[in-house]
């Protein structure tokens, strides 16, 4: 009995040590806890104690500040205030965290190369409007990691900045070009080609028949997908009258009319509509695509604006999800003369890949949502341009001078690449432009007489070039385009003399574009930047500003800011 008292005696001690063994406090650096109850750490401003606060996994809420420790392994996090379209922080606060799971995919983007004007003098592309790719890395950048290579889009980040372009004497678009020093190279020149669409007044609009296709599968809960989707519906629905019609069709397992065409007037039935929308369920969006073209299709306005909005995070799983398959399908839909619009939402299983090759083959834009912020700037401040086509099919042809030119490269626009002839094929399939909408492109140009970078071969049956009666032209720019329901393209062209102004002496346009490449070039780890630097980049963006009316120049200083630390 004595025996078995004391083994009942130090069992209870271990029970009892055991339990406050487990009351005892963990730190944040404590070895083996989960990475997801892993404190993040704060760096504070300069001079100041750096301090760290511990913050539990899945709340906003800071708890008390506790004594420094050494960091967290993990990628850096750049905090965002809620709601707010981009990090606008200050670039020495930097969060920790280690890197969550992600699913999103993107295509590859191979980097166009030089190209020897003797053996290629026509450079030829078709526009793309589309600013999803500068939304999205400011996504990531705000969120503490560079984004993946693939999201980088040049020409989507040039042309998510406005312009001053001059409105068209005549015709819906109006040609700029403009040349200059190459910042990355001094040696060799830049090349600006603008188009600025028409703008119209509001009222002189047409009428929309507008058919919401809402992604309301169970990937669509989170915070930053669904409900940020019904708010930025609801700034939509507050710029349409009497005469304009909307629809919703929603899509999860199986797709459903959520609400019958309806003045665009009755604006609480719309509302209540929008409210009703809840995600649940699998990802049927071809048999979706399918409901509302259908629907859109049956409201036609002759002479208005037809347009089915899809909105999603990509995630098709049901139905025809292949890329190919759902190209065929929106390539047979566009042909009803229905424009289609993708809005972009969410992270974590994002799937741009999918939204930018719909967007191209349905006659499209493609626009990502990251805050509401962006949604007003998409959906009211440019709602003309992105409801509102103005011109289609719009292809762009260079030809380079070669007693001026002895190689060009084209900044971006590697999947609107076009064969040199089907410039002139009206059959040919390419960008459309908004009212309002402004299109950049940037050409690095070689002079005749500079290093070229790329060997070509001489030719061995083709005569060296001649030139007669270009003077000092370096170039001539023509741009090929449908007049809205016009089935045969019009022409304009215009040429670009030699010029030897200085970086200085060009426009702060000119100077902010060639920041913005230079920033995508570094992301993207180009192999052409010679050594140009963040530094150089924000000197360079910093100079070109402007009067920066809605603050988006000086928030992409920041992203640039916050890019070099995350490098670094």
């Amino acid at each position: 009995m004595k025996r078995g008292k004391w083994h009942l005696l130090l069992a209870v001690l271990c029970l009892l040590a055991g339990c406050i063994r487990q009351t005892e406090p963990q730190t944040d650096a404590t070895p083996g806890r989960p990475p997801a109850e892993q404190g993040r750490v704060v760096a504070g401003d300069q001079g100041q104690e750096r301090r760290r606060r511990a913050i539990v996994a899945g709340s906003r809420e800071e708890k008390a500040a506790v004594p420094a420790a050494p960091a967290a392994p993990g990628r850096p996090v750049l905090p965002m205030r809620t709601g707010m379209a981009s990090p606008m922080v200050a670039a020495d606060q930097v969060l920790y965290q280690p890197p969550p799971m992600t699913t999103e995919s993107y295509s590859p983007n191979r980097e166009s190369g030089f190209v020897a004007v003797g053996n290629d003098p026509l450079s030829t592309f078709s526009i793309d409007v589309d600013t999803a790719s500068y939304s999205n890395i400011r996504r990531f950048i705000g969120q503490g990691s560079l984004p993946p290579a693939g999201s980088v889009r040049i020409e989507e980040m040039i042309n998510y900045f406005d312009y001053d372009y001059p409105q068209p004497d005549q015709g819906p678009l109006s040609l700029t070009l403009e040349g200059g020093p190459c910042p990355w190279q001094p040696q060799r020149r830049l090349v600006r080609i603008g188009l600025q669409a028409k703008d119209i007044d509001k009222k002189n609009l047409p009428p929309s028949n507008l058919v919401f296709l809402i992604d309301v599968s169970g990937s669509m809960s989170a915070p930053d997908k669904l409900p940020l989707l019904q708010r930025a519906m609801a700034l939509l629905v507050d710029q349409l009258d009497g005469r304009d019609r909307v629809a919703i069709v929603a899509y999860a397992g199986c797709d459903r009319l959520v609400l019958p065409p309806t003045a665009g007037s009755d604006r609480k039935t719309l509302l209540a509509a929008i409210d009703t929308l809840e995600s649940g369920g699998s990802t049927h969006a071809s048999q979706g695509i399918v409901t509302a073209y259908e629907l859109a299709r049956q409201t036609f306005m002759p002479g208005g604006n037809n347009r089915v909005i899809l909105a999603s995070d990509g995630d098709f799983n049901v139905g025809l999800t292949s890329r190919g398959d759902l190209e065929k399908l929106i390539e047979r839909e566009r042909q009803s003369g229905v424009y289609l619009t993708l809005l972009g939402f969410g992270e974590g299983n994002y799937h741009d890949d999918t939204m930018e090759i719909l967007a191209d083959r349905g006659n499209g834009n493609y626009a990502y949502i990251d805050s509401l912020l962006e949604a007003r700037k998409v959906l009211v401040r440019e709602m003309s341009g992105t409801m509102f086509a103005l011109a289609g099919d719009v292809k762009v042809q260079v030809e380079f001078n070669p007693a001026r030119v002895a190689a060009y490269r084209l900044i971006g626009y590697e999947n609107r690449a076009l064969a040199d002839e089907e410039f002139n094929d009206d059959r040919k399939d390419a960008g459309e432009i908004g009212v309002g909408h402004r299109v950049t492109a940037l050409y690095e140009v070689v002079p005749a007489g500079g290093e070229v970078p790329v060997s070509v071969d001489p030719l061995r049956y083709q005569q060296p070039a001649r030139t007669a009666g270009a003077g000092d032209e370096l170039l001539t720019v023509k741009v090929r385009y449908k007049p809205l329901q016009q089935t045969v393209s019009t022409t304009i062209e215009r040429s670009l003399g030699r010029e030897t102004k200085s970086l200085t002496e060009v426009s702060a346009d000119f100077r902010f574009a060639a920041a913005v490449a230079a920033f995508g070039m570094r992301l993207g780890d180009s192999e052409y930047l010679n050594g140009y630097s963040y530094d150089d980049i924000i000197t360079l963006a910093r100079g070109a500003r402007g009067e920066d009316r809605d603050g988006w120049r000086a928030e992409f200083v920041k992203l640039v800011e916050m890019s070099e630390m995350l490098a670094n």
